[in-house]
C-alpha cells in the first residue's frame, strides 16, 4: 500500500473511530434521558396482579404521561411506598376524596358496587384466611374492609388478585399512595413474546373516570 492510501486508511479509520463513540455518546444520553424521564422496563414479581399479569413477565412504564395528567382510575401503575425499598405494581381504584370500601368481596367507591370485568371469580373468594410474606408478619384478609377514604393528592390501590396482594389495604406497608410515590403507568407486555399485549384501561361505566383531582 502506498504512503498515500496509508495516509487516507489511517484519516478514515481515525473519522470512523470520533463518529462511532460520537454515536455512542449521544445514544448513551438519549438511552439516560429515556430512561429517566420517559419508559423504562420492569419485571413482575409475584401473582398479586393476577390474572391480569403473572409473575416473571416484563412490561414498559410510561414515566412522562403524569407529567400532564393525574392517576385515573383503572390505571396499572408501578409505586414505591415510603420507607420501602421496593416497587409494587397494583392497580389504582381510589382517587381523592372517594371513599371505598369491599363488602362480602365485592368493591364499592361512594356507596356504588363497581363491576370489574378483569377480576376473575377464583380471585374473589368471599372468606378470611391467613396470608404469609416472606420475611413480615402473617396478617389475615377479610372479605370486608374499609371504608377507606382517600385524601387529597393520593390514590388507593389494590391487586387485582384481591386474595394474595399487599395494597393500599395494609396501611403500615403500602397505605394511600401520594402522586410523587408513583413511578409511571403500565402500558405495554413485551416479555415473553407468546404473552405480548397491550394494557388497556378498564372503563366504569358506572362511575366518573375522571383523572384524580
Amino acid at each position: 500500500m502506498s504512503k498515500k492510501n496509508k495516509d487516507f486508511f489511517g484519516l478514515f479509520t481515525k473519522e470512523f473511530a470520533k463518529e462511532f463513540i460520537e454515536s455512542l455518546l449521544i445514544a448513551g444520553v438519549l438511552a439516560f434521558f429515556i430512561i429517566t424521564f420517559i419508559v423504562q422496563s420492569f419485571v413482575v414479581s409475584g401473582s398479586s396482579m393476577e390474572p391480569t399479569l403473572h409473575n416473571g413477565e416484563r412490561l414498559f412504564v410510561n414515566k412522562f404521561i403524569y407529567y400532564f395528567q393525574n392517576p385515573q382510575r383503572g390505571d396499572i401503575v408501578v409505586l414505591n411506598p415510603e420507607g420501602d425499598s421496593r416497587d409494587y405494581i397494583k392497580r389504582v381504584i381510589g382517587l381523592p376524596g372517594d371513599k371505598i370500601e369491599i363488602i362480602g368481596g365485592t368493591l364499592y367507591i361512594n356507596g356504588q358496587a363497581l363491576t370489574e370485568n378483569y377480576i376473575k371469580e377464583d380471585y374473589i373468594e368471599t372468606y378470611k384466611y391467613e396470608y404469609y410474606i416472606p420475611e413480615e408478619d402473617t396478617y389475615k384478609i377479610h372479605d370486608t374492609a374499609g371504608p377507606y377514604h382517600v385524601p387529597k393528592g393520593h390514590v388507593l390501590v389494590l391487586g387485582d388478585n384481591r386474595n394474595h396482594s399487599s395494597d393500599s389495604r395494609r396501611i403500615e406497608i403500602v397505605g394511600y399512595v401520594s402522586y410523587d410515590q408513583i413511578k409511571g403507568k403500565a402500558f405495554w407486555v413485551y416479555w415473553p413474546v407468546t404473552r405480548m399485549r397491550v394494557l388497556d384501561n378498564p372503563s366504569y361505566p358506572q362511575l366518573s373516570n375522571s383523572a384524580a383531582q
